[in-house]
């Protein structure tokens, strides 16, 4: 059974930074079928997708909202997924899940605010 479980999350100020990992479980990250990813919802918002990354050739997508701000990697080695956040802005604030395939963690929570 494949777990996921997020952490990093807090509150921080805009143009601040923060790095959340993902550490998975019951799957071995490097023979995962699908990518791994990062979505995220707002308050009264949907579901979000943020970036994603095959986890065998490393490539990487973005969405428009964290283009050049976001990074995703991961390290196949500890299995876990991580999403390094620059330049936060208050728009950033939500409730981050990784996932894989139909499975997502719990999420941990990211609050952007001066």
């Amino acid at each position: 059974q494949v777990q996921l479980v997020e952490s990093g999350g807090g509150l921080v100020q805009p143009g601040e930074s923060l790095t959340l990992s993902c550490a998975g479980s019951g799957v071995a990250f490097n023979s995962a079928n699908y990518p791994l990813t990062w979505v995220r919802r707002a308050p009264g918002k949907g579901l979000e997708w943020v970036s994603g990354i095959n986890s065998q050739t490393g490539t990487s997508s973005y969405a428009d909202s964290v283009k050049g701000r976001f990074t995703i990697s991961r390290d196949n080695a500890k299995n876990i997924l991580y999403l390094q956040m620059d330049n936060l802005t208050p728009e950033d604030t939500a409730r981050y899940y990784c996932a894989l395939g139909t499975s997502r963690g719990p999420g941990t929570q990211v609050t952007v605010s001066s």
